[in-house]
Formats: C-alpha cells, structure tokens, sequence
C-alpha cells in the first residue's frame, strides 16, 4: 500500500495549483469555443498532451508493454477510453451551454458517482461522514440552483440542456475512473494517461478539424496552447500531491475547484469584460456553491474525521 511522503506543506502546495489550473481552464476553453467547436479542441487536448507524455516515457524508456494487459486488461482500456473521450467532449459541449461558474459546480457529481460506483465494484465501504457530506452537497445544488429550479423540473431549455450535458460528462466519467484504477495496477500513472489521451485523440481524429486553429485570434490560439498545457501539468502536480499528502486531503483540496473558477470569472469579467461575462446569479446561489464545496470536502474527509471522532472518545 502507498505510503505518503509526509511532506504534507508541498502536497498542499500541489493540490492547491492543480486546483487553480482547473478553476480557470473552463474561462480559457469558453474563449476559444467561439471559433472551435467541441471535438476539435479536444482533439488538441489530447493530441498535445499525449505526445508530450509519449516523448517523455520514451526519452526514459518507460513505454508501457502492451502484452501483460492480455484480453481483461484490454476491455479495461476501451472502457477508459471511450469514457474518457465522451467526458471531454460533453464536458465541453455543456461548457458551451452554461456560464465556466455553473459548468465546473455540476461537474463535481464525478468524483460522488465514482465514490458510488466503488462501493459495488470494489467493495468499498461508505461512511456516516461520506453520507453526511453527500447531504451536504445535495442542499447546495438546491441553493445554487434555487433561481431555476422550476426551468431544470418542468422544460428543456437550452440551460437545462447544458447541466444535463454536464452530468452525462461526469457519470461517463465514472467509468473511465473504474477502469484507470485497476488499470494502475499494471501501469504507472504516466503511462496510463499516455496511452489514453493518445488513443482518444486517435478516436476523435475523424470528426476533428485541425485547421480551425487557423482561424483563432492570437489571443485564443495562446488559450488554446493553455489548455493543452493545462491538462499536463494539472494531472502531473495532482499525482506528484498524492505522493507527499494523504488522498482524502488531496481530494477535499480540489473541492475548492468551483470556488477558484467563480473568483476567476469575477476578476476576468472586471479586466477584460469583452471577453468574459459575470455568472448570473444571485447570493444564495454563491452561498449553495460553497455548500456544495464543503459538502464535497466533506465526503472525502469523512472516514478520516469519523476515524479521528472515535480515537478521541475511545480515549477518554
């Protein structure tokens, strides 16, 4: 079993950039949509961030082996493929619908489905704690929502489309975080991400259209090049974090992600207000956004904190 490094000050300093470096990916990804449609861009993503990690493994001759897989391990890969591939695109597609604010809040639901899915594929156990923190979220996304709950109930608007788009990204999701994990115990997390992000651009390449790039602005061709950069670094520094700091912590930091993304849309909308639009919400909606986030922190931290709460009262 992984034992963490103990150097809790730099894990905290990882997982707090890969917060950051996904707080304010989907305010790039909504300037360059304006010329990209959703396929394409994330052909990119993929296409860039796949060679860069190919090139790297094979300077240090660390490619992954393609035999000890054999035929389950292979299913495993499609599965993470395919749920990888249908995640960014959607993801996107509802980032085109929704404003960046809304867009990063919904897809939160990942990690708790994932969470869900574990304790029937895995067997895993879920807490009192896990149980309270997912109460927790469910009243945040009733506040934040509370301005068009009655437009997500009853029809199908165009905002309705996007949050639904969005949840359908974060439950194909799921299934490619089922597969990555036993898929570790093969490869290391480098490869894995390697071979994915190489094999679903490859996927993409037919419906892709590389020559949009052409018609960015200088301005959204550098946010492009970003986001390409964004999904390296930000996995490489969350994985580098799980290294130094325990996983549920790691994992309670990166709830602030929704939070990052709302301040960062506040300051853009104010700097550069031709470009970036305020989230259309009111301060019940901000307030169920961190509900939401606390809610998450706390079902990651739940098993820990019931842990602690029963040492202590043990000890008496």
């Amino acid at each position: 079993m992984h034992i963490s490094s103990g150097r809790w000050m730099y894990g905290l300093l990882l997982a707090l950039i890969t917060s950051v470096l996904w707080g304010i990916l989907p305010i790039k990804l909504k300037e360059v949509l304006q010329v990209m449609d959703p396929v394409t861009v994330t052909w990119y993503r993929l296409a860039v961030s796949g060679s860069l990690l190919f090139a790297y493994l094979a300077a240090s001759r660390r490619l992954p082996r393609f035999r000890p897989l054999g035929r389950k391990g292979g299913w495993l890969l499609a599965l993470a493929i395919g749920g990888l591939t249908a995640n960014y695109v959607l993801y996107l597609v509802g980032l085109n619908l929704l404003s960046p604010g809304t867009t990063q809040l919904v897809i939160q639901v990942a990690p708790i489905l994932l969470l869900i899915s574990s304790l029937f594929v895995f067997r895993e156990r879920f807490s009192l704690g896990q149980a309270i923190g997912l109460m927790v979220m469910l009243l945040g996304f009733g506040l934040f929502f509370n301005q068009r709950l009655g437009e997500l109930l009853t029809s199908l608007t165009t905002y309705t489309t996007g949050v639904l788009t969005v949840l359908a990204a974060a439950f194909v999701w799921t299934f490619y975080g089922l597969a990555q994990k036993q898929l570790l115990t093969l490869w290391s997390s480098v490869q894995v991400m390697m071979v994915i992000y190489l094999a679903c651009a490859l996927l993409l390449t037919p419906w892709a259209q590389p020559l949009q790039a052409l018609q960015l602005s200088p301005l959204q061709g550098w946010l492009l090049l970003a986001c390409c950069l964004n999904t390296l670094v930000a996995y490489g520094a969350f994985a580098e974090a799980l290294a130094h700091w325990e996983a549920s912590r790691v994992s309670a930091t990166l709830a602030l992600t929704p939070l990052v993304t709302f301040v960062s849309v506040a300051l853009a909308s104010t700097w550069w207000p031709d470009h970036v639009l305020p989230e259309q919400v009111n301060w019940i909606a901000y307030a169920g956004a961190v509900v939401v986030v606390l809610g998450s922190a706390l079902t990651a931290l739940g098993p820990s904190l019931l842990a602690a709460w029963r040492a202590r009262r043990a000890g008496r």
